[in-house]
């Protein structure tokens, strides 16, 4: 008997863990079919899926370029700010530049008063100094053809000296900063 109880309770585990084994490979057998089924069924959707696939695929392609073109934008609009964010100043500085050359081309006829002239062209050639450091730029007008990008035309008179269509003279200085127009130049123009 103590043979049959030392071997009774561990044929007992086997006989549990192969009923156990046995439970565990039809639930397992189960789930293959239940699953397999499912493949079916989307093998079935296959095609849908795919398409599906497809869309989401070109629509993140769509997603990212727009993204992109959004990053290049702003960064040339960043940049083009930076380029320009002297142009208010600028346009407020013309003006008196206008003022120090009318002050210049009067005539000085004493000591003090060409004293206080060589002053003022000091003062207007250290502006210009400081506008050209900025990239402004005097548009040239006389003897050029008449642009309107860059001339506004005031009059117009037949010349002798000109053809048609040429600037033949500048009343008021046109300036450019970075190639762009801030103030354009006012001119008569040949007929």
């Amino acid at each position: 008997m103590t043979t049959e109880n030392q071997n009774g309770p561990d044929q007992e585990e086997e006989v549990l863990e192969e009923k156990d084994f046995d439970a565990l490979q039809s639930e397992t057998a189960d789930a293959d079919e239940v699953l397999n089924a499912e493949i079916v069924e989307e093998s079935s959707e296959g095609p849908d899926l795919q398409q599906e696939i497809e869309a989401l695929k070109a629509s993140e392609l769509r997603i990212r370029a727009d993204f992109d073109n959004f990053r290049r934008r702003t960064n040339e609009e960043n940049a083009k700010r930076v380029k320009f964010a002297s142009q208010a100043v600028i346009e407020k500085l013309i003006p008196l530049i206008d003022n120090f050359e009318r002050a210049l081309q009067v005539e000085a006829s004493s000591d003090d008063a060409k004293n206080i002239q060589a002053g003022v062209d000091m003062i207007h050639r250290q502006l210009l100094d400081v506008l050209n450091a900025e990239n402004v730029e005097v548009i040239e007008a006389v003897g050029q053809p008449f642009d309107p990008n860059y001339h506004q035309a005031v009059m117009q008179e037949p010349s002798d000296e000109f053809e048609s269509g040429i600037v033949t003279m500048e009343l008021q200085k046109g300036y450019t900063l970075h190639g762009r127009v801030i103030r354009p130049s006012m001119v008569k123009v040949s007929e």
